[in-house]
């Protein structure tokens, strides 16, 4: 699944593309079944109808949602990519890939379209409190951590206040906003924390580690365009670069690259998770 870093390439890939530009249509794909699935919210015929003629006045990155604010009313047009979805314009003329779901014409000619292999990502519109009302969005978010919107003691102090292991407490998106399993496997790693700790026996130093790894793994990788994990690309079709780097993420039986100790997998959160014997405590 996308996670912050990919979510984060793709919100600045569009938001050059989507600012300003006004909805002239849009559309569905004809099968009921799948558009039930893939809009949240509101129907999809309430969807196409209040989509259309609206102007997208910016793309940003809330978590791992992508949200563009709307031109009236407070309304805006989530996505959530799921796992295999990708959001992309396209020239109007390009054929359609397989398992493309949505199509907005653009006021500049181009078209915005969403295409989904496995169909667990979704489209919501509406205004915020709407959304959390249908329970179409989450409630409660946690905090950026990147970006300086989350301070050292404020992180300690979240960290503090929860007894469970860490791994699962980074996992909770309402915690942190955007962290999933791949940046949470790195950032304990390379923090030297096991996943199975629990939080509120961390030391003063250790938090410390953890806070800072956890923005270290997330900007590194924004600037390396994402993990192209099973089928991520970027805004334009283009694979990123950051699973070239990754420590111990998908690497259960391999030598760490610190000690060259074989890496430990089990499952913790109900995720894979993967650890060093040696170098994390």
């Amino acid at each position: 699944m996308p996670e912050l870093p990919e979510v984060e390439t793709v919100v600045r890939d569009l938001r050059p593309q989507l600012s300003g530009r006004k909805i002239a249509s849009a559309q569905l794909t004809r099968d009921p079944l799948i558009s039930g699935r893939l809009i949240r919210y509101p129907s999809p015929p309430t969807f196409v109808r209040r989509l259309r003629g609206r102007t997208i006045k910016t793309v940003e990155r809330r978590g791992k949602y992508i949200v563009m604010p709307l031109d009236q009313d407070g309304e805006r047009l989530v996505v959530h990519l799921g796992m295999t979805g990708h959001l992309r314009v396209w020239e109007p003329e390009e054929a359609t890939v397989k398992h493309t779901h949505f199509r907005a014409l653009l006021d500049s000619g181009l078209e915005l379209r969403y295409d989904d292999q496995r169909q667990f990502g979704r489209l919501l519109l509406g205004q915020h409190d709407e959304l959390v009302a249908a329970r179409a969005f989450p409630a409660r978010l946690g905090p950026e951590p990147i970006h300086g919107d989350l301070t050292e003691a404020e992180f300690e102090r979240l960290i503090r206040a929860r007894r469970r292991p860490v791994k699962s407490a980074l996992l909770d998106q309402s915690f942190l906003a955007g962290v999933g399993n791949i940046y949470a496997d790195e950032a304990c790693f390379r923090a030297g924390i096991r996943p199975s700790r629990w939080t509120h026996r961390l030391t003063v130093r250790e938090r410390r580690a953890l806070y800072s790894a956890i923005q270290e793994v997330l900007e590194n990788s924004i600037a390396a365009r994402g993990s192209s994990i099973i089928n991520y690309v970027d805004a334009f079709g283009l694979r990123g670069s950051n699973q070239e780097r990754l420590l111990v993420y998908g690497r259960s039986g391999e030598p760490c690259l610190r000690c060259g100790t074989p890496l430990q997998g089990t499952r913790l959160a109900g995720r894979g998770t993967v650890y060093c014997r040696k170098c994390q405590r």
